[in-house]
């Protein structure tokens, strides 16, 4: 196993949106809510233009249900704006563990979710705080390409 970066997200950032789900039946909701946010922001272009919405949604999902599964709930998932780019901030209240990326093997089920959001994405790292450990994942906003 291979622990992630620690690094905290870009430091100028403003936050859009803050949702807490405390339940993996609430993902549905968040990734309603976090589309809704992103095009009304113009951070993506309509979904059926922009494959970046699933990138992001597949994203969110992966590391909320980490958070929910592996972490303490309640989750708390920011939307933040940065300079060129937008961060999904997800955070657990588990202080007694790190995220860990994790050797998979072709037939395992489980275990992608830090792996997806490191290809997916433009970089991923995780930091914490006094009472809540934060991975995050930052993407291109619609103006910028995605590589």
């Amino acid at each position: 196993m291979t622990t992630l970066s620690v690094s905290p997200p870009p430091p100028a950032t403003t936050e859009l949106r803050r949702w807490v789900i405390a339940d993996v039946r609430e993902l549905h909701g968040l990734r309603q809510a976090l589309l809704d946010a992103l095009t009304s922001r113009h951070l993506i272009a309509a979904p059926a233009l922009d494959d970046r919405a699933d990138r992001v949604l597949l994203v969110a999902s992966e590391l909320a249900t980490n958070a929910l599964i592996h972490g303490l709930p309640p989750s708390e998932i920011r939307l933040l704006l940065a300079d060129g780019c937008f961060v999904l901030d997800i955070a657990d209240h588990d202080m007694g563990t790190m995220p860990e990326l994790r050797d998979v093997e072709p037939h395992d089920s489980g275990g992608r979710g830090l792996h997806l959001a490191r290809q997916l994405s433009l970089d991923v790292g995780w930091y914490a705080t006094i009472d809540a450990k934060h991975i995050w994942a930052s993407f291109p906003a619609a103006t910028t390409p995605l590589g």
